[in-house]
């Protein structure tokens, strides 16, 4: 499987921000969301990259994994459970991310988010 997405903390997110908007320019990867303290970078509406300054501790990191479909997901989280993972979000749609954004996210040993994600309508 493909990443779907990367993201991670960043330590001043402006300057990350800043560097990233002009690092990636060149290969038509820009801003697609942000707020105060996050962006998502991407191109043609899907978002490749997120960063952003954590609340928190920070240091970890998101991976998203693109499935094959809805099933895929759901086997997804519960092998990831069964290895040992903490749950982050069980297996649904999340439509603030699309409408058809089907995932499930996994907290992974070190504590990193490890994500499944199926952007087809179930058929």
């Amino acid at each position: 499987m493909p990443f779907d997405h990367v993201g991670f903390n960043v330590r001043n997110f402006l300057r990350s921000r800043d560097f990233y908007v002009q690092a990636l320019a060149p290969l038509d990867i820009g801003i697609l969301h942000e707020r105060d303290d996050w962006a998502a970078f991407g191109e043609d509406g899907h978002v490749l990259l997120w960063i952003g300054e954590p609340a928190g501790p920070g240091g970890r990191i998101h991976v998203a994994f693109a499935a094959r479909d809805r099933a895929a997901v759901r086997a997804f989280h519960a092998a990831a459970l069964e290895a040992g993972g903490r749950d982050n979000g069980g297996p649904g749609l999340r439509p603030g991310y699309g409408q058809d954004y089907y995932a499930a996210y996994v907290i992974d040993p070190d504590g990193h988010n490890i994500e499944a994600v199926c952007r087809r309508a179930e058929t």
